[in-house]
């Protein structure tokens, strides 16, 4: 990433929080480095550098800021087709990839050679993938002593380091003190049985309409939106373990941030957990540029994110259950599948019982037993088609598995055809520019009469078009209910 330093300057001036996440600013006086935003005194032009990454501001000699914290920035959004592996190998870092894993296995994943990852890596942030993470350990650590009550040794482990001993010397060799410090700064009031963290986004945010449309197709086992607050039940796997527990998501406006609280059942999983939730609300979303693009459509209500989701084979059966029925009937639907094959969750918050099914778990049932929850024969068998490819790895469904090998996949699956990939790519892909034109209320809002038409008058929102069709979906139910 190229930085301007006058522009940067400007950004750190105006505390303006489009840029937060995409540049952090040193300061030679200090030794301290911030997100653009950070309330301190704007420090003269002279003693600012701008950094890409928190990694690349640590590599050359600065300590993270304790007022403005910038672990709590936002992540960077994938817009540049040209910076996209890098990012994408961020994103897995930031979830603890290499924590488990190591550079060849990172590069593998991509499907690049190691060198290539390292060049890509270096020209868009500063710093090599080891490097970056590194930097994303302390950093997490940082957050867990901060806002948890979890022991420092648990603090260590979760953050990725091998041993307490050496997190102790890497933490005060590059922050100056020792993590003890932290502890003893973080309030009383913090529970042990719960971890609460922050992350940031760039206003404006549309929460109302997120949990609206998340509301409509909540699954009453495993979450629920009430008094605008979302939750729901949550599994992740990391290495051979598997971790089980809860997440309940609030928006505070005046911080432009969503406030997570999770069970400390989920403290080996904390990148997890947090990077799907960051993805579930669309948090590296740049509205600032999306809104400018989509013109007179977002004008109405600007800062809308498209919902991903924490499960990518669970939208995928939500996709295809929801196949020319409506949202009602698909949710009551969903609802038997998960009460029938879901594993039940003890110590949820009140309403939420269950996990969605895992591919493997679904796998070893029938297609009878799965067609006696009201799907149709054809409806079974591509719900079965879809589980087998996902339990035994032939089909990926996550922001970093190939689009067009993955829409491929999908399509030759019988049962599956333009608008059930596209809502897939959308929400488990992570897609921005996924438009589902075979949708005959995006065709109706627009008084189109074909799919063919449709797309081509979607193109103007390209490469932004699933941002449209959410506003469009909006916009129609608010005009229908009038």
């Amino acid at each position: 990433m190229k930085l301007d330093r006058t522009t940067c300057y400007k950004a750190v001036a105006a505390r303006d929080r489009r840029f937060d996440g995409w540049f952090f600013v040193g300061v030679s006086s200090t030794g301290i480095y911030c997100r653009p935003v950070c309330s301190v005194r704007t420090p003269q032009f002279a003693n600012c550098h701008f950094f890409p990454s928190a990694a690349a501001a640590e590599k050359n000699g600065f300590r993270p800021c304790l007022r403005c914290r910038p672990e709590l920035a936002p992540g960077h959004g994938i817009f540049d087709a040209a910076s996209r592996l890098a990012q994408a190998a961020a994103l897995l870092i930031d979830d603890g990839f290499l924590n488990l894993a190591d550079m060849p296995q990172l590069a593998d994943r991509l499907g690049i050679t190691e060198r290539h990852l390292r060049r890509i890596f270096n020209v868009e942030f500063g710093v090599s993938p080891v490097e970056y993470a590194q930097t994303q350990r302390r950093l997490l650590a940082k957050r867990l002593l901060s806002d948890t009550a979890l022991p420092v040794t648990e603090v260590a482990l979760a953050a990725g380091f091998g041993s307490i001993r050496r997190f102790n010397s890497l933490f005060k060799q590059h922050y100056g003190f020792a993590p003890s410090r932290l502890r003893q700064r973080s309030t009383s009031t913090v529970q042990s049985d719960t971890m609460t963290f922050e992350l940031a986004y760039r206003p404006p945010l549309a929460w109302d309409a997120l949990l609206d449309f998340l509301a409509a197709r909540a699954i009453a086992p495993i979450e629920r939106v009430d008094q605008r607050v979302y939750r729901r039940t949550l599994a992740l796997t990391v290495g051979a373990r598997r971790y089980c527990g809860w997440l309940v998501v609030e928006n505070v406006p005046g911080r432009h941030a969503l406030k997570v609280t999770l069970p400390a059942t989920l403290s080996g999983a904390v990148p997890q957990a947090l990077g799907k939730i960051r993805r579930l609300f669309d948090l590296a979303c740049r509205p600032d540029v999306i809104d400018l693009h989509l013109g007179p459509m977002a004008q109405r209500l600007p800062g809308m994110r498209v919902p991903g989701t924490v499960d990518g084979f669970e939208i995928a059966l939500r996709a295809i259950i929801g196949q020319q029925i409506s949202v009602a009937g698909a949710r009551c639907l969903l609802t038997r599948l998960v009460e029938r094959f879901g594993e039940p969750l003890a110590a949820a918050p009140a309403g939420l019982t269950h996990l969605f099914p895992t591919a493997a778990a679904l796998a070893d049932a029938s297609s009878g037993e799965v067609q006696a929850i009201g799907l149709t024969q054809a409806r079974t068998a591509t719900v079965m088609a879809v589980t087998q490819a996902v339990a035994t790895g032939a089909l990926r469904i996550d922001p970093l598995a190939p689009l067009d090998e993955t829409l491929a996949a999908l399509r030759s699956i019988r049962g599956i055809g333009d608008w059930t990939a596209q809502y897939i790519a959308m929400r488990g892909l992570g897609w921005p520019n996924a438009f589902p034109a075979g949708d005959l209320v995006l065709q109706r809002h627009f008084g189109l009469s074909s799919a063919k038409a449709l797309g081509v008058h979607a193109e103007q929102w390209a490469p932004w078009r699933a941002y449209a069709a959410l506003h469009a979906w909006r916009q129609h139910h608010e005009e229908s209910t009038a």
